[in-house]
């Protein structure tokens, strides 16, 4: 059982740094193919192209972002399983000089497929907050970053 945590656990860090990352292929091989995701009460997909595709259109090259998650209260019961995360982010807006940060619960069920991997089957979150900032309004604010996408 506790192996079978850890790699719920790896599953979820893969999922956040492939997105973090924009390694799209990758992020690819954390979802099911008939994935569902609810990011908030306005963005809903079904399906992992549905969802990529959306993702690599609205994240392009000049969006940052910091995904982390944390506190992970996972159950499992044979092949599927259910997780609980904290998560943190931030979000850089470079175009419009926005900086956004927020909290959430994710509410994610996972599938272990006939391969044998663990594969994210439903994730969404509820967010706690959201707090926007105009990176304006910090003269000082200076940004030294990898580009990648």
């Amino acid at each position: 059982m506790r192996d079978t945590i850890r790699d719920i656990e790896q599953l979820k860090y893969r999922y956040l740094r492939t997105l973090d990352l924009k390694d799209w292929d990758a992020l690819e091989g954390t979802l099911t193919a008939d994935v569902v995701a609810s990011y908030g009460p306005k963005l809903s997909f079904t399906g992992r192209a549905r969802l990529v595709a959306f993702l690599r259109t609205s994240l392009g090259p000049a969006i940052i972002t910091v995904h982390q998650c944390h506190h992970p209260e996972i159950t499992v019961a044979g092949d599927h399983a259910r997780g609980t995360w904290y998560l943190h982010d931030q979000v850089i807006v470079l175009e419009q000089r926005l900086l956004l940060t927020g909290a959430a619960f994710y509410e994610d069920h996972y599938l272990r497929e006939a391969d044998g991997q663990w594969r994210i089957a439903r994730t969404g979150y509820v967010r706690s907050y959201e707090a926007t900032q105009s990176l304006d309004d910090v003269p000082s604010w200076r940004l030294t970053a990898n580009r990648w996408g």
